[in-house]
């Protein structure tokens, strides 16, 4: 059969700035470009700004994820200003970003991505009618009850940050609140809530305390199958389906997995430097290589940013983003021999590409590398190796697994603060080079800053979507989820859910119509809802 080239655009259901082109030979791709279409510019933006304009420019990037790009943004300029920043600080910057990343993982799963398993393609199965009771966007039961109760945790934002998203209460030297006894007690209440109302009777069918019993895939086997309630939650009920529909078969990607750790030890970061970042991090940084089984911490240092195939006017070499000047480019048509993305192709200078998000934390996770007092969980990474590798359905559980350790660093913050010590300490400003970096829900995400003149001389952002959808790079080596789409099954090209599915699982936050076309003919094969 010839080979049938699909264009898909968007591909996504929140924001519109992904196409995916595939080549589809005898039922299956067989190659694959991501193109990032919207040029976002902030690093542009923000130079010659003020210094602090990043914390206020840098949250407005993302409308799911601001507490992370705000967290990045104040980090950077503490270790440029050498700041001091207070416990108090440090706990309230962590629980902003947890409660911010709790509320992005029942809203993507059900809002996002579920939604897909009540697709006519999975009529055939047995699982099909309830994954349309449970997950059938706005009429589904659980669909309903998770979107609805995402918005809960975030409440104990608007408690630290006066409203959600794009709040600016942390600062360079600790943040602009001073949470009450009432506040609190109110965050706790809030917390208690989404778990006794969802984490426990309907995402587990169990005690937060009995999950945390798994700690391999035996274990997990095991909790399947010892009580209908495990089996029937919703956790249950898609890992089952999931492997009844073959999610488990395709979607690996590039083998290979980035974090840059995450949550700052309250006693271990009070004096913020670029250099003693990883030896602070509650949750560790590293890189894992599927193909050597070893882990590596992960340090700034490695990163390298190619624009080869994107549309900036910046050479091919590979940068470091401190080295790199944003010079978009006026030619940006596609071109996929040379340039069609606005992304650019992240990488490591020992490990090359790597994939970042939840995943990858989890795997890294599992390493016995970093300090002895760090978290580890090796259960993911135990998945990882019983299963073969990655998959579109590991993807899914590596991220909803981290949601009991994110709501258990939530009680920490809250039982860990002192009302009455300092929230804020005024830092002394001054030129210089700052980095912050942190895990967004979607992934690795940092910010590099240099001030010069009292002023922003350069301003670069990585961040997680830019790891994983970037283009090929100047060696035509394809990014993670370029390479996650290479042989997956194609059902129906005129309806190509998997392609959403493996894009999807990365979590590419994009828009709800998708047109695919035939490129050779221009003929319209199909336009659907995908919510």
């Amino acid at each position: 059969m010839p080979i049938q080239t699909l264009d898909i655009s968007p591909v996504g259901r929140v924001e519109g700035d992904l196409d995916i082109r595939v080549e589809i030979e005898d039922g299956y791709v067989t190659n694959a470009w991501t193109q990032a279409e919207l040029f976002r510019g902030f690093e542009v933006i923000l130079r010659g700004k003020d210094p602090q304009a990043g914390l206020i420019v840098t949250p407005r990037i993302c409308g799911i994820c601001g507490a992370s790009h705000l967290s990045c943004a104040s980090w950077a300029l503490d270790t440029a200003w050498e700041t001091t920043v207070p416990r108090n600080a440090i706990l309230a910057r962590n629980l902003g970003q947890i409660v911010e990343s709790l509320q992005s993982i029942p809203r993507y799963f059900y809002g996002l991505y579920a939604i897909d398993l009540t697709n006519k393609k999975y009529q055939n199965s047995s699982f099909y009618e309830e994954a349309c009771r449970r997950f059938a966007p706005f009429t589904g039961t659980s669909y309903e009850m998770g979107v609805t109760i995402s918005g809960k945790p975030v409440e104990i934002y608007a408690l630290l940050g006066g409203q959600w998203p794009h709040s600016s209460y942390m600062v360079p030297g600790g943040v602009m609140c001073a949470p009450t006894l009432t506040d609190v007690t109110r965050a706790w209440s809030i917390l208690e809530y989404f778990r006794t109302n969802w984490i426990e009777p309907v995402w587990l069918g169990c005690s937060m305390e009995r999950y945390e019993q798994i700690k391999t895939y035996d274990d997990f086997m095991a909790w399947l199958d010892e009580s209908p309630n495990h089996a029937n939650s919703d956790l249950g009920f898609y890992w089952r389906m999931g492997l009844d529909i073959g999610l488990d078969k395709y979607g690996a990607g590039v083998g290979k997995y980035i974090t840059w750790g995450y949550l700052p030890h309250e006693d271990k970061y009070q004096k913020p430097t670029i250099e003693g970042r990883n030896a602070a991090l509650i949750m560790k940084s590293g890189v894992y290589d599927s193909f050597t089984d070893t882990h590596t911490l992960m340090d700034h240092n490695f990163a390298r940013e190619n624009t080869m195939h994107s549309w900036y006017d910046e050479g091919s070499e590979n940068v470091h983003p401190f080295d790199r000047t944003t010079k978009p480019s006026y030619n940006n048509s596609k071109d996929f021999d040379n340039a069609y993305s606005w992304a650019t192709a992240v990488s490591h200078t020992n490990y090359g590409r790597l994939e970042a998000g939840p995943l990858a934390r989890q795997i890294v996770a599992g390493g016995k590398h970093g300090e002895s007092w760090q978290h580890y969980d090796g259960f993911i990474l135990s998945m990882f190796k019983a299963m073969g590798g990655a998959s579109v359905h590991l993807r899914q559980l590596g991220r909803m697994h981290e949601l009991v350790k994110l709501y258990r660093q939530a009680e920490h913050c809250l039982r860990e603060f002192k009302l009455n010590d300092p929230w804020y300490i005024k830092p002394k400003e001054k030129d210089g080079r700052g980095w912050g970096a942190t895990e967004a829900a979607r992934g690795a995400l940092c910010h590099w800053v240099e001030l010069e003149g009292g002023k922003i001389k350069n301003y670069q952002v990585v961040a997680p979507t830019t790891w994983n959808v970037g283009p090929r790079d100047s060696e035509g080596i394809r990014g993670p989820i370029e390479e996650a789409l290479i042989g997956i099954p194609i059902h129906d090209s005129q309806d190509p859910v998997e392609v959403g599915h493996v894009a999807r699982s990365f979590d590419s936050c994009l828009v709800c119509t998708v047109h695919a076309h035939d490129a050779n003919t221009g003929e319209e094969l199909a336009r659907f809802r995908t919510a």
